[in-house]
């Protein structure tokens, strides 16, 4: 691929980044407005499903900002945005669940997430340090093109982190769905909603992932031309 057809890939991966995201705050916005059936907020929503799966030593916070819940395995906490954690809508009972999904998945040992938080080290330097090592190696990949293939090593973890964590996210909403079903915290119609605003939040990942690979391409798409 030449470095125009690697720059246009990144650009078309961007604007579908961009109707992802947007198309998701909507979906996130509508079922917010939608109450769940048991008036739990999302935070309790949250100590309910840790406490069904046996989970006692994992603490559930409140964090600032919008859509930026997650779960931190190495202080075993579920953060939860302002809105998820008061409020008991759809989304908070789908955003809450699937953040402890992912408890579920550190008490189980799920193999993706365990590989994944082995590589945070590694990708926070990488995607620190990799744009620089790349642009340094192009412009001198006649002289030490080394440096260029470490740059591209080393960006290929980032890639390899959004690929690892695609099974990860997955496998949570799919563990919080079926709680949500089997502790009859929602009924049909919201289980769909909730599944709809799940897969609309995994599709970010997959974006994610996308974005990695077109940008990892067209890296090499111009270190090729420069040779």
């Amino acid at each position: 691929m030449t470095s125009l057809g690697g720059w246009i890939l990144v650009i078309v991966v961007g604007l579908v980044g961009m109707l992802v995201q947007f198309k998701l705050k909507r979906v996130f916005a509508k079922y917010s407005k939608v109450l769940s059936p048991g008036g739990l907020t999302g935070a309790q929503i949250a100590q309910k499903m840790l406490n069904d799966n046996g989970i006692y030593d994992v603490k559930i916070t409140s964090v600032a900002g919008e859509l930026t819940d997650h779960y931190n395995p190495a202080n075993k906490t579920v953060n939860l945005s302002t809105d998820v954690f008061r409020t008991n809508s759809v989304s908070a009972a789908a955003v809450a669940a699937h953040e402890c999904g992912h408890a579920v998945q550190h008490k189980v040992g799920y193999g993706p997430l365990k590989l994944r938080s082995a590589l945070v080290p590694a990708v926070n330097i990488s995607s620190k340090l990799s744009m620089i090592v790349i642009i340094i190696g192009i412009l001198i990949i006649n002289v030490f093109p080394a440096l260029f293939w470490i740059g591209i090593a080393m960006f290929g973890m980032v890639l390899l982190f959004s690929l690892v964590t695609l099974p990860v996210e997955f496998n949570a909403s799919s563990r919080a769905l079926a709680w949500l079903k089997s502790s009859n915290s929602l009924s049909e119609t919201e289980l769909s909603q909730a599944k709809e605003a799940l897969t609309w939040a995994a599709s970010t990942y997959v974006v994610a992932a996308l974005s990695s690979l077109a940008t990892l391409i067209y890296y090499i798409s111009i270190g090729t031309s420069r040779r």
